[in-house]
């Protein structure tokens, strides 16, 4: 793609690092066929070519109002399904995160929007904040119907049961190896809204690697990746999240080794491995943050290269498992195979779901701010992964967790299967659901 932009404009780090990567793009359309508000739509300008048009002539000329490139930036679900077609290696995950900033100086968004976009930063990042909002938004549960569009939209995007806040993450902990001396030593990002929502997750992680050998480390500063406002637009509050976690893993790593850090939830693993590129120009915190990605890395991951245990194959003979792939996971991290490897190995029938690069709808904050739309996603994949057929849903993203719990199938996360086929207990959602040996 061809630019004009001046000298003067090209001094700017925004503008010459948007420069870059627009020179690659070729226009040639291959990015279409996979996104997903494209095959909704078929408008060009939710589609990740017509976005990337729509940025350049913002970044290009000052008097373009930020109104309509807005409009169809905040309609992209970031799920990057388009950098795993693109052959040209377009960077559009940063290229949208500038065009984004430049938009929302130049446009006025509705009170109501910028109510909802304040409430999700205030509370999601925040634990406990997350629990109340959360249990207030299952008690109104059953009124969104009377309630206004957006309002209701954002209710539907609330867990389907009553969430239990997890205690992992509210302290500094350390949650000790099997064996001793420990055969590796990690750190895990607790999370925030998980820690509001679904307890299970973390638990099947820590009894998991502590099993196989592993020391946990878990740091109450790090308590949140900094992807909450970063998708709902407070780079400031954003990059304080960030710091937090950096600092609180820095601490660590200045006291002890750490042979990884653990993610396992797919958005926030994508968002912390990007550290490095984020504060690549910032002197005090870029070779800081650079350590920090460089030793990040998704629990399926670490699981693939360090080994699950022994697997009570009595458990998980006969059943299926259809797995979902979590966008942020196969497209944000380019793993795709390695959890569906793990579950084999565990003794599942794997299947595949149709139409897998397509996202569900969930995407951090997108069903609350993009409710519509969502909607539209999470049928379109709840109908695929019915076709299935399979007696039990994986995914490795908490958000896609919440946004597939109609499924017919009982969902849940990979590691809570990995934990129960090496010796931990039944997954909570197949208590009632599956018949096995516990």
């Amino acid at each position: 793609m061809q630019t004009q932009f001046t000298a003067e404009q090209l001094a700017q780090p925004d503008i010459a690092a948007a420069d870059e990567i627009l020179r690659k793009c070729v226009h040639c359309g291959f990015c279409t066929a996979t996104c997903p508000t494209f095959v909704l739509t078929g408008d060009e300008r939710d589609s990740p070519r017509g976005r990337i048009w729509l940025i350049r002539d913002l970044l290009e000329n000052d008097d373009v109002s930020g109104d309509v490139a807005g409009h169809h930036l905040d309609r992209c679900l970031t799920c990057l399904s388009c950098t795993s077609t693109c052959p040209s290696g377009v960077d559009y995950m940063h290229l949208v995160d500038i065009g984004r900033r430049h938009a929302d100086l130049r446009r006025n968004r509705s009170i109501f929007d910028r109510l909802r976009r304040k409430l999700l930063i205030a509370t999601l990042p925040h634990a406990n904040r997350a629990w109340v909002m959360l249990t207030l938004a299952w008690l109104a549960k059953p009124f969104q119907g009377v309630m206004p569009k957006a309002l209701g939209g954002m209710l539907a995007a609330a867990p389907k049961s009553r969430p239990k806040l997890d205690p992992i993450g509210g302290k500094d902990q350390i949650f000790n190896a099997a064996c001793h001396p420990p055969k590796a030593r990690v750190a895990m990002l607790a999370g925030c809204a998980q820690r509001a929502i679904n307890p299970d997750i973390n638990a099947a992680t820590i009894r998991l690697l502590n099993r196989i050998g592993v020391e946990v480390v878990v740091r109450k500063q790090a308590s949140c990746c900094g992807g909450v406002a970063q998708h709902t637009g407070d780079e400031n509050a954003a990059e304080q999240a960030m710091i937090s976690t950096i600092k609180a893993w820095g601490n660590e790593l200045n006291f002890r080794h750490l042979d990884a850090i653990i993610i396992n939830t797919s958005g926030c693993g994508t968002v912390v491995k990007d550290y490095g590129h984020h504060f690549a120009q910032n002197p005090d915190m870029a070779d800081k943050a650079k350590t920090i990605s460089d030793l990040t890395m998704d629990i399926s991951e670490f699981l693939d290269r360090f080994g699950m245990g022994d697997v009570d194959f009595e458990r998980t003979q006969g059943l299926s498992v259809a797995y979902h792939a979590a966008c942020s996971l196969q497209h944000g991290q380019q793993i795709k195979t390695i959890p569906k490897d793990l579950l084999k190995k565990a003794g599942f029938d794997v299947r595949d779901i149709a139409e897998s690069h397509l996202c569900c709808g969930s995407a951090g904050t997108y069903n609350a701010l993009q409710p519509e739309m969502a909607s539209q996603l999470q049928a379109r994949k709840l109908k695929a992964i019915n076709a299935a057929e399979a007696d039990i849903v994986a995914a490795g993203n908490l958000g896609c967790i919440n946004q597939l719990a109609d499924s017919k199938a009982p969902i849940v996360h990979t590691v809570e299967l990995l934990d129960w086929a090496t010796g931990g207990p039944k997954p909570r959602e197949l208590r009632s659901r599956i018949s096995t040996p516990s």
